[in-house]
């Protein structure tokens, strides 16, 4: 069986590009009945800190999309997972014929199950998530794991 989905954002940015140094890179990330987000540039691209910027977003993207994964996976598989936290982390290169490219991230996920007996199973199916996530199967570069399980 075969689906689609179909997912729609707004990105609304104003301003004037005078020169590459004087114009602002923040704006706004909108869709239908969710938050804003306020976004820019990364600093490194004259945007500001304390905005997401579009290389936030896309470790956050593959982060987020592991977590739901895993869990589900878990779920199914009878593994009761009572907490989660990930400290991933993406390594972009510049270069100057491409610009730059993502060359892989690292997802750091601490799984807390509820019973020691699940422990091997719990790391053994983020493998499975990281084969059925549908972000990690969209990129290419590489998304390592390095989960740690209590």
């Amino acid at each position: 069986m075969s689906r689609e989905h179909r997912y729609e954002v707004t990105v609304r940015w104003t301003g004037e590009t005078t020169s590459y140094r004087a114009y602002a890179r923040d704006h706004d990330v909108e869709a239908a009945g969710k938050p804003t987000i306020t976004a820019t540039a990364d600093p490194a691209f004259l945007g500001a800190a304390d905005r997401w910027n579009p290389e936030d977003l896309l470790v956050a993207s593959l982060s987020q999309c592991h977590l739901l994964t895993y869990l589900s996976v878990c779920a199914r598989a009878g593994v009761v997972v009572t907490g989660y936290v990930d400290n991933a982390s993406g390594t972009m290169q510049e270069d100057a014929a491409h610009g730059g490219r993502f060359t892989e991230v690292v997802l750091r996920p601490e799984v807390t199950v509820a019973e020691e007996s699940m422990r091997e199973k719990a790391a053994a199916l983020h493998h499975d998530a990281h084969d059925q996530c549908f972000i990690a199967n969209s990129v290419n570069f590489p998304v390592r794991h390095v989960p740690v399980v209590r």
